[in-house]
């Protein structure tokens, strides 16, 4: 019984892959014929069947682009960029599209010391400093060995200084690991759906304006208070504004 169980979920899972994947290439020709607003509703879909792909956003974002929708389309070339952070394409398309946002907003760029230590955090994924931390400890505890057991002193003086460095790298490693962790948590990028958002000092509606926003803009998200969110642009600008306002962008 349960191996025909097994045999109708691969049977299922397999005939839901073929159905994605021809409703994907459908609306890629319906993109190709230039039928925009059809692509885009086959393309939807398929991400309500709850398909993720950097592609499936790609092509999301190439097809609000072609319809002038400036926020969506920010908006999915950013999703695809979360799962394809290099690619040139995306890369390159996004800025076509930034350019069609109203708001001109300079970023703040890390200097001195936190630069340094952010490019450094950067270089690898947290999941990667985790484990370069698990072999430089395994590293170490194996050099230890061969320091307590060895019986020449030249022997002993190498394992013991490789193993202390091979410990002093892993809590290097632990460190760098825990620091992306904070940094990807922090990070809650957000786009402006509204055509003109207002952003005000707190988070209610008597509040005075801090300023405007308008579609397509992106910010981040500090902070939630009932129906409102806190949000920081890259020049340092902080304000509320109303939840509708804006789509996060890491939610899936």
């Amino acid at each position: 019984m349960k191996q025909l169980i097994y045999v109708l979920l691969l049977l299922f899972s397999g005939l839901t892959f073929a159905q994605n994947n021809a409703d994907f290439e459908k609306a890629n020709t319906l993109y190709n014929e230039g039928n925009y607003t059809e692509a885009l509703e086959t393309y939807k879909s398929v991400l309500e069947i709850g398909v993720h792909s950097a592609e499936l956003y790609f092509n999301m974002a190439n097809t609000h682009y072609k319809l002038n929708h400036i926020a969506p389309s920010i908006y999915y070339y950013e999703k695809a960029l979360l799962l394809k952070p290099n690619d040139k394409d995306i890369l390159n398309n996004i800025a076509y599209a930034r350019n069609m946002t109203i708001d001109s907003v300079d970023e703040v760029p890390d200097v001195g010391f936190s630069r340094l230590i952010n490019n450094a955090t950067h270089t690898l994924s947290f999941d990667n400093w985790a484990k370069l931390s698990v072999g430089l400890m395994i590293l170490f505890v194996l050099l230890f060995l061969g320091y307590y057991f060895s019986y020449k002193t030249s022997k002993k003086r190498l394992a013991f200084v490789t193993s202390l460095s091979s410990l002093g790298l892993a809590l290097v490693a632990i460190l760098f690991a825990f620091h992306k962790y904070e940094l990807v948590e922090k990070d809650q990028p957000a786009i402006v759906f509204a055509q003109e958002a207002q952003i005000k000092t707190e988070p209610n509606l008597r509040s005075n304006e801090a300023f405007k926003l308008h579609e397509g803009t992106k910010v981040q998200v500090l902070d939630t208070v009932n129906n409102w969110k806190e949000i920081k642009l890259a020049d340092g600008k902080t304000g509320w504004v109303v939840s509708d306002d804006i789509k996060m962008i890491k939610t899936f």
